[in-house]
């Protein structure tokens, strides 16, 4: 889908990644532009008069005054179509496969490729006919596109009119003309979208049923409901990449964007290394058939960079349309803001706090505003489609004071602090329960209710975290004398906000038993503590001495069930809270 090169203007200066044009009049703001022999790529992001600043996406050695620009005619765009997943971008959509397999191991600048495949044929069923009356959004047929993805072709989304013409079932490409509309409009496979404009949605609804992760910390602690953002702030070695790449096999999104926004090459390289061989726990399929990968590391051009988490949101709107809930793993927003204090210094911008520019908050909102859960389609047509938006926030030092992640915050409804002390005591996920907290939680009661209607998970969470706070102000004694110097009422505390820790909140993702715990079991392995928090304090009410609880064996089997006990045995857990509470009764009788 090529644009149409007619409006030119010419290289005034050259400053960086920033490109100051003239005679520029008849170009439009935001307008993609190419510059110079090579065609680089760029857009347009100031206008003065007929000078006009261009936003680089390549390296602009050679660029000098004289070169000529070439305008578009439109703004940066996405192509959206089948074959989205399973393919590697990077932040403006330029495939990084098939880029690797024309120029080799060092990509040449200015090289251009389709961003979708355009030989490649693909089954199209349609689903309407000839003479409806059509909306954008709705669905005028399906293709395969992967075993686990059925694409739904869409009238776009600010198209409407008669259908008077429409292929039959058939193989066609991206480029063929599937339909054609009243008014003229050509349907194919693919459209194209501006990153940097949200996709119309028909209406929103309430964030009430969570993003179920399989992680317990997160579900039951400082859950995410669908439609809603999320923060995973962190210093070095805290967990955060894990943690998403764990968030993004497990919770029950249909479809994943991954953005690999700044991070090291060698990090990206592992992850398009192991999502083609990771696969999805629910279909046995490669997870890699419901996934967007999209890499633009820390020495790939800047600007791209700033581009790229529009660029996958996009992506992420266009399957929300279709009626999926996608997940959006964005890594880091933190070199995303660098990205943009980088190009504010380039246009010689008044900086703000720390040198990041003024609209630091307001770019940030533009991105975590576009998550949500919405219907689209009309009557009988009706669909539910969701993005939730993780974003890794990478403060310099784990100082969360600094200005990315206290804005990021402002956006969040979730947030997620990694503790580095817990990091390096292997305990995973690293999530500080102090330092974290979620806003969803009283929206999904009523999924709880429903999930697992015989245990009440709001009085269970807000016990747990009471047990968990009363414990952090104990440490500040114990610190001074010891345990053994405390009553034993408070010394039962402590040891059950240790077995939360090490039985609840951390969990180990090379066991078959504990990589993912379903909402059941999740809820009786909390029972099962509580119940023995509850008949321990009987038991020293009734002057048993701690040290005998202590010395049972039963702390070590609830330690160790979050192992011994798969999701399909939850049941089992009846009988380990049973089994508690008969030895703590022949303690109270000896």
């Amino acid at each position: 889908m090529e644009e149409t090169q007619t409006r030119l203007g010419t290289v005034y200066r050259v400053n960086g990644p920033a490109v100051t044009a003239a005679d520029t009049a008849e170009l439009s703001m935001g307008e993609q532009v190419l510059v110079g022999d090579l065609n680089l790529p760029g857009e347009i992001i100031r206008q003065e008069g007929d000078m006009s600043t261009i936003q680089m996406y390549e390296d602009t050695t050679d660029i000098k005054p004289g070169d000529v620009v070439r305008g578009l005619g439109s703004a940066l765009s996405v192509e959206l179509g089948p074959g989205l997943l399973g393919s590697f971008y990077d932040g403006i959509q330029r495939p990084l496969d098939r880029i690797y397999e024309k120029t080799g191991t060092f990509i040449s600048r200015g090289v251009s490729v389709p961003k979708l495949n355009e030989e490649k044929k693909w089954r199209f069923t349609p689903k309407v006919k000839v003479g409806d009356e059509l909306i954008g959004g709705d669905i005028i047929g399906e293709v395969p596109e992967s075993r686990l993805i059925v694409h739904k072709i869409m009238v776009p989304p600010d198209k409407r009119g008669k259908l008077v013409s429409l292929a039959p079932e058939g193989e066609y490409t991206v480029k063929d003309e599937i339909g054609r509309l009243e008014d003229g409009t050509v349907l194919r496979l693919a459209q194209k979208w501006p990153v940097r404009h949200p996709r119309p949605s028909k209406g929103r609804l309430e964030p009430n049923v969570p993003l179920f992760t399989g992680q317990r910390v997160i579900d039951f602690f400082f859950t995410i409901a669908r439609g809603g953002a999320a923060a995973i702030p962190g210093g070095f070695g805290t967990g955060k990449t894990v943690t998403q790449h764990q968030l993004a096999k497990w919770c029950d999104a249909n479809v994943i964007v991954y953005i690999g926004c700044g991070e090291r090459g060698n990090e990206m390289t592992q992850v398009l290394q192991e999502f083609p061989e990771l696969k999805d726990p629910k279909s046995g399929y490669p997870l890699i058939e419901r996934t967007v990968l999209i890499a633009n590391t820390s020495n790939m051009p800047v600007t791209a960079r700033e581009a790229s988490i529009y660029t996958g949101i996009t992506i992420a709107e266009y399957y929300r349309d279709m009626g999926y809930h996608v997940a959006i793993m964005a890594d880091s927003t933190s070199r995303w803001a660098e990205a943009l204090r980088e190009i504010s210094g380039r246009l010689e911008e008044m900086p703000a706090e720390e040198g990041f520019p003024a609209y630091l908050g307001s770019r940030l909102a533009e991105f975590y505003e576009r998550a949500g859960r919405v219907t689209q389609g009309e009557g009988d047509n009706v669909r539910e489609g969701s993005i939730s938006v993780i974003g890794a926030v990478s403060p310099q030092g784990g100082d969360f004071s600094e200005p990315v992640t206290q804005n990021t915050r402002r956006y969040i409804r979730a947030f997620w602090a990694l503790d580095k002390a817990l990091a390096s005591a292997r305990h995973f996920p690293s999530i500080n329960w102090n330092d974290s907290y979620s806003e969803y939680v009283s929206e999904v009661l009523d999924w709880w209710k429903k999930e697992v209607p015989e245990l009440d998970y709001s009085s269970m969470r807000k016990e747990a975290m009471r047990i968990l706070q009363e414990e952090n102000k104990l440490q500040q004694v114990v610190k001074l004398v010891g345990p053994d110097a405390l009553p034993d009422r408070q010394r039962v505390l402590l040891e059950t906000a240790d077995i939360i820790k090490q039985a609840f909140l951390q969990q180990n993702a090379f066991h078959s038993n504990d990589v993912y715990c379903s909402p059941r079991k999740q809820l009786m392995m909390m029972d099962v503590i509580l119940d023995f928090y509850g008949e321990a304090l009987k038991a020293v009410g009734a002057g048993v001495p701690f040290t005998k609880i202590a010395a049972s064996d039963i702390i070590t089997k609830m330690i160790r069930m979050k192992t011994d006990f798969g999701n399909e045995e939850a049941e089992k857990l009846s009988d380990l809270k049973q089994e508690i509470k008969r030895e703590l009764k022949l303690l109270t009788e000896l």
